[in-house]
């Protein structure tokens, strides 16, 4: 390689590292255009466009790079990557098996393939190329942390409480700085200790019930939380005083801990899950708002719907669902749909083919009072939620509404393996994909059941 593309590919990379990706790409193109047969620049190139999702085409700019350079271990395991995100699972594993064979210290590649197997639900596969991989490299975070969610999955508490600590040492999560120690466990009785959030606003809502049981147990706690989330947080007295974490918390604390790791520090588990509820509440005034905006009508069965998740999830693509799959509900004469969906995943109604239309509250909602504080008021008015698992389920949850959520082969942790029920939510019902991306089963299982609530309302 000449020294002109190989401080170009470097250049490329800087700005890659520093997640300027379509940048990285035009450099790596630009590499390209004048030697095409650079086995790096094509390798380069294909992780710029993983990191874009465009997973096709980083699956045959690595293709390209192989056909240059068969024995090039890291392009097999990039391409092992991207393949699993297009579906192709046997040959992604076929894949990083090659990438092994050539270097069989390769860390990544047993990683990364044991992280192909538990997507595609065989755990104890995976866990045998994670265990291989920490032989190699005994203290790598993200390993850890990963173990961590699967025992978790598995109902393996406490080895997945342990594991999940790790996160903090990834670098992606990080404390608010301020002088207070983190909690492990000290008695807090007449102490004060501030609960922050460190993940999505589903995270946030679905471990907010933490402030409560802390100061049941004498704590004086402040929840440190998303700036959107203030406003319905405060409709909750039981959760205690709520500040925004975009603000530098006021007074000094005890203690500091994030919400989910109270749940670490307190060793819960599925038979001691706090699940006193509701803990969330809705506005007084929006729910007497909307129930006069969408007063019940007689004889129907009003289901609120919500498909699409955050996408930059890694796991989006196995979590959001199709708006097309809704559309067997919609056969059912009875039943009336109403979208919770904003911003992302809202293009799809304009392909809707449903028996009747989906009703459709507007951009405006959840923009004056604060986020899901319109969503939570309409909830109240339902029969039936339904949605992915995103945050729409976990306010429903905790609102203690009925609630169903679509699950893929292999869901979050939270949800556990094989049973319907949540121990977290009494009130959420969980349908499970049988295979990886059959959404039609479980949707046709969600039909049937309607039918046969709407069979006995009406009897």
């Amino acid at each position: 390689m000449n020294t002109s593309h190989q401080n170009a590919l470097q250049r490329g990379w800087q700005f890659h590292q520093q997640k300027h990706f379509a940048h990285a790409e035009r450099i790596y193109r630009a590499v390209l255009q004048e030697d095409s047969q650079n086995a790096n620049a094509w390798c380069y190139l294909g992780i710029a466009l993983h990191d874009q999702r465009d997973y096709p085409a980083a699956v045959a700019a690595y293709r390209q790079a192989l056909q240059l350079h068969p024995e090039f271990p890291i392009a097999l395991n990039n391409l092992g990557n991207s393949l699993r995100y297009v579906g192709e699972f046997e040959e992604s594993d076929r894949s990083f098996q090659h990438a092994i064979d050539l270097k069989p210290d390769y860390f990544n590649a047993y990683k990364n393939r044991g992280t192909l197997h538990v997507w595609t639900g065989q755990l104890d596969k995976g866990l045998l190329y994670y265990q291989q991989a920490l032989e190699l490299n005994p203290n790598d975070a993200e390993l850890h942390r990963n173990l961590g969610v699967i025992y978790l999955l598995q109902g393996r508490f406490a080895e997945g409480w342990a594991e999940y600590r790790w996160r903090w040492k990834v670098g992606d999560l990080h404390r608010p700085q301020i002088a207070a120690p983190v909690w492990n466990g000290q008695d807090l009785r007449g102490k004060s200790i501030l609960l922050t959030a460190e993940q999505g606003l589903g995270d946030t809502l679905h471990f907010v019930r933490m402030a409560n049981l802390l100061r049941q147990h004498g704590a004086q706690t402040l929840i440190y939380c998303q700036a959107p989330l203030v406003a319905l947080l405060q409709q909750s007295a039981e959760l205690g005083p709520v500040f925004p974490n975009s603000l530098q918390p006021e007074g000094r604390f005890d203690f500091q801990c994030s919400l989910l790791d109270v749940a670490d520090v307190l060793q819960i588990r599925a038979d001691n899950v706090p699940a006193t509820l509701p803990y969330l509440h809705a506005s007084e005034h929006l729910r007497s708002y909307w129930a006069g905006r969408l007063p019940r009508s007689p004889g129907k069965f009003r289901i609120g719907i919500a498909w699409q998740g955050n996408p930059d999830h890694q796991a989006d693509l196995f979590r959001s669902v199709p708006l097309k799959e809704f559309e067997c509900l919609s056969q059912i004469p009875e039943v009336e749909l109403v979208s919770f969906q904003t911003g992302q995943g809202t293009e799809q109604l304009q392909q809707w083919q449903g028996s009747s239309a989906v009703l459709s509250l507007g951009p405006q909602i959840d923009q004056t009072g604060g986020a899901f504080m319109d969503t939570a008021a309409i909830m109240e008015t339902l029969d039936l939620v339904i949605s992915s698992d995103t945050s729409i389920a976990h306010l429903a949850g905790g609102l203690n509404v009925p609630t169903w959520i679509a699950l893929g082969f292999v869901p979050d942790w939270r949800w556990m393996l094989a049973r319907e029920d949540s121990p977290w939510y009494p009130s959420i019902r969980l349908f499970r994909q049988a295979k990886i991306g059959d959404w039609q089963t479980v949707f046709e299982r969600m039909a049937s059941e309607v039918k046969r609530i709407v069979v006995s309302r009406g009897t």
